[in-house]
């Protein structure tokens, strides 16, 4: 594999490539031909072998897809694991529901990527039916157990983040269930077999987890869960590795033929909070058995000509993105956003919403209309956009922010789009890596640690800045997240369905990956492998990606975007890491077809077009899409 550098301008198009003449395009391949003999040489370390292995491998499970883009007419699943995205295209080909894709997909990136997801956590899900061009937002966040209080870290902030007392009451399986309830097609267990069959008979242990297996050795060696699964022979498992989680396998079968009231009322629920005592926690069956999920309307912002709709309140994504979008609307041209000084205006755009984001919580706690309405307001963005200079950035306080930021962690997202043009965008989490760090031995769930994403009293933030009273622990109180998981409709048509993980860096990439796309023309492969920058507002510094990624393409900002965000007194960093952004997308220039059909009582009988659907995974993790 060759170590190539991306070095496109930020929101460039491909219309360059195209104007080149046949002797450009011969010598440019006669260059990658001999930059990949020449580096190929050099790239033998862990990543590249185990790439090879999984390609190579024929052991009856399911491998890799190797390719980073499908196209389809019929459905396409984009998820962070390849072997995932094609358990979710085989649902369709069954005839399910974009929601029964996801829900298959979701249980087996829980067993295949347990350091990110996985049903001992929660997650946003937006789901769009064609039939009744209605978009809905499935709740299933993890909530405050009913012993929490705002005060019960004061002598132990470690143990908000680390061990079982940071767990929080998980909602992954019962907000499943709901959405397949009203969407699904499939049978409940037929969703569940292929996450079992990983979790019985073995999966082979992808890059991403093998370097997260390797970089969290201590954490995993001293928990007896985790070692059971991750070192079950007394050493850590490798890349390439076969790992087991029979634990896993046996909960993922009881809620499969008995329905999630085993987990939240029944057996499986008794042994993991038998589990979560042990190991120092508080969560109770009356925790469990009182878990809602909540189910409203989406969000929908309208910006530059398209629909966006996500995910109220405790998620900050929606409400993110939309300001952002809106404050580079507000110049007035679909191209602020272009090239060094588009970038230049993205960043202020990025630390004046974070600015204004940590105003937000559960709104069943706290009052948030006006910061809702404020983020939404096109009027409220010009405002802001005024305020930005062209030729200078300034320091934090210039933006006046209230509050310390919540610095959410790692999380797994998946994209579905179904023969009928049904859509899912679900963003599932444990929060930290392997979330408490603590394994259920009885279970084989790993423990989340979301109770890390609420704000206490008592904790010193970096920034100096006192907490978010609007995100202080009460019982059943939902953590505020930067989750983004999104569904794009122009003319009342599908058009894109976009999510990415990687806690505060989701908000920056997903907005980047839209604008790439949809508003500069940007191919979809290209909008999401581009180079990206991040902010956090505290500190005051520019983060940009410089780093080898999973398949061997080296990732990183171009020197003339530096030198330029330079001359505006940004501090720049290299960071070898970033968001991880899946994208599906509708063409309507290839031939379309289109269709008027009933389904379901609700159907208001619209004209669904139908396009060209091109998935796409991002490269910078194991992710693979797949067509049906």
């Amino acid at each position: 594999m060759a170590k190539l550098r991306l070095q496109a301008p930020l929101m460039g198009s491909d219309e360059r490539k195209e104007k080149k003449n046949t002797w450009s395009r011969a010598l440019g391949l006669l260059l990658v031909l001999l930059i990949v003999s020449i580096v190929g040489v050099a790239f033998r370390e862990n990543i590249a072998r185990c790439i090879l292995s999984q390609e190579k491998k024929q052991n009856g499970r399911i491998n890799h897809n190797l390719s980073d883009i499908v196209e389809s007419e019929r459905g396409v699943v984009a998820a962070d694991d390849g072997r995932c995205s094609e358990i979710g295209a085989s649902m369709l080909r069954q005839g399910g529901h974009a929601v029964d894709a996801a829900v298959a997909t979701a249980l087996c990136l829980g067993v295949v990527n347990p350091m990110a997801s996985g049903i001992g956590g929660g997650a946003f899900m937006i789901v769009r039916s064609s039939s009744t061009s209605k978009t809905q937002a499935f709740d299933m966040r993890e909530t405050a157990p009913l012993a929490a209080s705002e005060n019960m870290y004061g002598s132990n902030l470690t143990a908000k983040y680390v061990g079982a007392l940071s767990m929080a009451v998980p909602g992954e399986i019962a907000g499943l269930h709901e959405a397949w309830l009203q969407y699904g097609r499939l049978a409940w267990r037929t969703l569940f077999q292929p996450a079992i069959k990983l979790a019985r008979g073995g999966f082979e242990i992808a890059p991403y987890l093998g370097l997260h297996i390797s970089q969290f050795a201590d954490m995993i060696m001293n928990d007896p869960g985790l070692s059971r699964v991750f070192a079950p022979k007394g050493e850590l498992l490798q890349i390439g590795d076969i790992c087991y989680n029979p634990e896993l396998a046996g909960s993922l079968d009881a809620v499969a033929e008995q329905g999630p009231q085993v987990f939240y009322n029944g057996t499986i629920g008794e042994r993991l909070v038998r589990d979560v005592k042990e190991a120092g926690g508080i969560l109770t069956m009356d925790d469990l058995r009182n878990y809602q999920v909540k189910v409203t309307d989406a969000v929908t912002t309208n910006v530059m000509g398209y629909s966006i709709s996500g995910m109220p309140p405790p998620s900050s994504g929606t409400l993110g993105l939309s300001l952002v979008v809106n404050i580079l609307n507000s110049y007035g041209s679909f191209y602020a956003a272009n090239r060094s000084l588009g970038l230049h205006r993205l960043i202020e755009a990025m630390k004046h919403m974070f600015a204004v984001r940590m105003n937000l919580g559960d709104p069943d706690f706290v009052d948030i209309i006006e910061y809702i309405r404020k983020m939404l307001s096109p009027a409220f963005a010009k405002q802001i956009q005024q305020k930005i200079f062209d030729d200078t950035t300034f320091p934090p306080d210039y933006y006046l922010p209230r509050w310390s930021q919540l610095r959410d962690h790692g999380t797994s997202h998946l994209c579905v789009v179904d023969s009928d043009r049904n859509a899912v965008s679900i963003t599932s989490t444990v929060n930290f890596v392997f979330g408490a760090g603590v394994l259920s031995p009885n279970t084989g769930i790993v423990l989340n640690n979301e109770m890390g994403d609420f704000s206490i009293p008592t904790e010193k933030s970096p920034d100096l800045l006192p907490p978010a009273p609007a995100n202080f622990i009460r019982p059943n109180k939902r953590p505020l997240s930067s989750m983004t998981p999104l569904i794009i409709t122009k003319n009342d048509q599908l058009v894109g369905v976009v999510g990415g993980s990687g806690g505060m860096h989701i908000i920056p990439a997903v907005v980047q990956v839209f604008l790439n796309h949809f508003i500069m023309g940007m191919k979809p492969l290209a909008a999401v492998q581009h180079p990206r920058v991040y902010h956090q507002l505290i500190p005051n510094v520019v983060l940009y990606e410089n780093w080898t990624v999973i398949d061997g393409d080296h990732i990183e900002l171009d020197n003339e975007t530096k030198i330029f965000l330079k001359a505006r007194h940004h501090k720049l960093e290299a960071r070898a890491g970033g968001a991880i952004v899946q994208l599906i997308v509708q063409d309507f220039q290839k031939p379309v077809t289109s269709t008027s059909r009933r389904i379901g009582k609700e159907s208001n009988n619209a004209q669904v077009l139908h396009g060209t659907l091109t998935g796409v995974s991002d490269p910078r993790k194991d992710g693979k899409p797949a067509a049906v």
